[in-house]
C-alpha cells in the first residue's frame, strides 16, 4: 500500500521534476556501488557519485576511472542508461523551454501576479498607455486581453498576454483577475459604436462579478449607454467622443489662426495630465474659481471628476466638493 502511494504521488509530478529525480537516483546508486566495488580508486561516496555524473552526462574528466573488469562493467551500464537518460533529460528541458515560450507569445499561459493591471482590447489606445507607462518608467505589471490577435504583438513589449473572450471567466481567471488592481476596457474600433458599448458593459460586468474590489476604467462611445455602464459597475466612464467633438468644434469655428489641429493634439499628448484630490480651501468653489487660483501656479484646469463621470470643461458656475477629483495640466 505504501509503494502503491508512493509510486501514485511519483507519476503525479511534472515531467522535468520525475526525469530529475530518476537522473538523480540513478547517479546516486551508481555512485554508491562503484565505491563498495573500488573503495581504494573510490575513498568515498562522494567521489563514487562525482564520477557517476562525470561519466552519466558524457563529459568524462578522468580524474576517477574503474580498474577492476566488475568496475568496467558497471562504468558500461552507466553510460548506455545514464547517458542515454541525462540526454532525454536536456531535450526535454530545451523542448520544454520552447513550448513555453510559444505558449506565451499566443496567450495561452496563466498570469502569476498580483496588483496588476488588465487592459481589455489591442488597439491604438492601449499602444499608447503601454509607450506611456515605459516612458514614464511605471514599474506595473500588465496583462493584455484580446480576443482577435493570435500573438503578442511587438509593440506591447514584455506585457503578459492572454487570447480570449475577456468576458469568459476562464479568461479572465488566466489574468488572474481576483488579484487585479486596476481594469482599463477601451471600445472595440471595429465594431459600431453601440456593439462596441454593449461588449464593454458586458465585459465591465464579467470583471466586476469576478472582481468586486477591481477598479474599472471603461470607455463608452455613446451617451446613451452611459447610464448602463455605470450600473455594470464602472468606476470611471470616459466618453472619448464628447472630448474629441469638442476639440473638433474649437478647430472648425477658431476665430483666430492659431496653431494647426494635429499639432495642438501632439502637444496635449506630450504633456503630463494628473488626477488629484479637492483640497479644503478650493472645496465648494466653483470651477472657474478654482481654476483661476490653480493658473498662479502654472496649472492648468481641465476637468473634474464628479461622481465617478469625466466632466471636460464644465460649466465655469459647477460646484466642486471635497468628494470630485481635479483633471490637471501639468506646465512643461
Amino acid at each position: 500500500m505504501y509503494l502503491y502511494k508512493l509510486f501514485h504521488f511519483y507519476f503525479r509530478l511534472p515531467v522535468l521534476i520525475r526525469l530529475l529525480l530518476t537522473v538523480s537516483i540513478l547517479m546516486l546508486s551508481f555512485g554508491i556501488i562503484i565505491h563498495v566495488i573500488e573503495p581504494e580508486h573510490f575513498p568515498s561516496i562522494f567521489d563514487g557519485i562525482w564520477w557517476a555524473f562525470v561519466t552519466g552526462s558524457t563529459v568524462g574528466y578522468g580524474d576517477f576511472v574503474p580498474l577492476s573488469s566488475l568496475g568496467k562493467i558497471i562504468g558500461i551500464l552507466l553510460i548506455l542508461t545514464g547517458g542515454g537518460l541525462v540526454t532525454f533529460y536536456m531535450a526535454t528541458v530545451s523542448s520544454t523551454t520552447i513550448k513555453r515560450e510559444e505558449a506565451i507569445k499566443r496567450g495561452d499561459t496563466v498570469f502569476k501576479g498580483k496588483h496588476h493591471i488588465i487592459f481589455i482590447g489591442w488597439n491604438e489606445r492601449a499602444r499608447q498607455l503601454l509607450a506611456m507607462l515605459e516612458e514614464l518608467n511605471k514599474k506595473e505589471h500588465v496583462v493584455l486581453i484580446d480576443r482577435t490577435l493570435k500573438q503578442l504583438p511587438q509593440q506591447a513589449g514584455d506585457c503578459h498576454f492572454v487570447r480570449g473572450d475577456p468576458t469568459s471567466d476562464d479568461i479572465l481567471a488566466k489574468a488572474n483577475i481576483q488579484e487585479a488592481a486596476y481594469a482599463v476596457i477601451t471600445a472595440d474600433p471595429a465594431k459600431q459604436e453601440s456593439h462596441a458599448d454593449q461588449t464593454s458593459i458586458l465585459t465591465t460586468l464579467a470583471l466586476r462579478g469576478n472582481n468586486p474590489k477591481v477598479y474599472i476604467i471603461t470607455e463608452i462611445l455613446t451617451k446613451e449607454q452611459l447610464s448602463n455602464a455605470k450600473r455594470a459597475g464602472a468606476d470611471t466612464v470616459i466618453r472619448s467622443n464628447d472630448f474629441m467633438s469638442t476639440l473638433f468644434f474649437h478647430e472648425i469655428f477658431r476665430a483666430s489662426a492659431v496653431q494647426p489641429f494635429e499639432m495642438l493634439l501632439k502637444i496635449l499628448a506630450k504633456q503630463q495630465f494628473s488626477l488629484t484630490d479637492v483640497s479644503e480651501e478650493l472645496a465648494e468653489q466653483t470651477f472657474l474659481q478654482i481654476s483661476n487660483t490653480l493658473v498662479s501656479a502654472e496649472y492648468l484646469l481641465i476637468g473634474i471628476v464628479k461622481q465617478h463621470e469625466i466632466m471636460i470643461n464644465p460649466s465655469y458656475d459647477t460646484i466642486v466638493t471635497t468628494e470630485d477629483k481635479l483633471l490637471l495640466l501639468e506646465p512643461m
